[in-house]
């Protein structure tokens, strides 16, 4: 699978090691063309990993997805977007308001701190990546999260609000609480 990732920061360049890793094709989108990328990934201008991927996954700071989608709102129509951005402290945490209507929107990674996805095996166990999907990308969006090498739990097609919940209640444990960032959500089933 070809997957653009959008932003070179720590949480982009963890999912797309991990992502190169697992055997995808894994292109980097900057406003600095020419960076180096982990494992010898490629760095290019936004518009160039526009052009042709399979996933789209933005891994930039939520308030820029705004002045990405003005400068290249075209390009990504109709593409499947996943949205990893978080608004700290904004009324809506995800970036669906600041897309083109028209990109096929899934939410996932952002429930997590980085470092959990970087290593995301607790006592044998992968822990859980929560998402929604439009149905027809949920096959998709599962194979991006398990080449991360979390366990996909699919919540349902415009849940996003659900998503950003358990956001805020990682949130509310790891940090709040001060249980730490080595923390993730599991389900279990009986």
């Amino acid at each position: 699978m070809k997957i653009a990732l959008i932003g070179t920061g720590f949480i982009g360049t963890t999912l797309g090691s991990s992502l190169a890793d697992a055997g995808h094709e894994v292109v980097y989108g900057s406003r600095h063309p020419g960076e180096s990328a982990p494992g010898g990934g490629t760095v290019a201008s936004i518009g160039e990993v526009l052009a042709d991927p399979d996933v789209v996954i933005l891994a930039l700071p939520g308030a820029a997805v705004a002045e990405l989608t003005a400068a290249h709102g075209d390009a990504l129509a109709g593409k499947l977007v996943i949205d990893a951005t978080n608004r700290m402290g904004a009324e809506v945490a995800n970036a669906r308001a600041s897309l083109p209507p028209t990109v096929r929107y899934a939410r996932a990674f952002n429930t997590l701190g980085g470092e959990n996805m970087a290593d995301p095996v607790f006592g044998g166990e992968r822990a859980d990546m929560f998402f929604s999907a439009p149905s027809g990308d949920r096959e998709a969006v599962e194979t991006v999260i398990a080449g991360v090498g979390l366990r996909p739990i699919y919540v349902g097609e415009d849940e996003e609000a659900i998503i950003d919940a358990l956001f805020q209640l990682w949130i509310a444990l790891a940090m709040r609480q001060g249980r730490g960032r080595r923390l993730a959500l599991r389900l279990l089933e009986g």
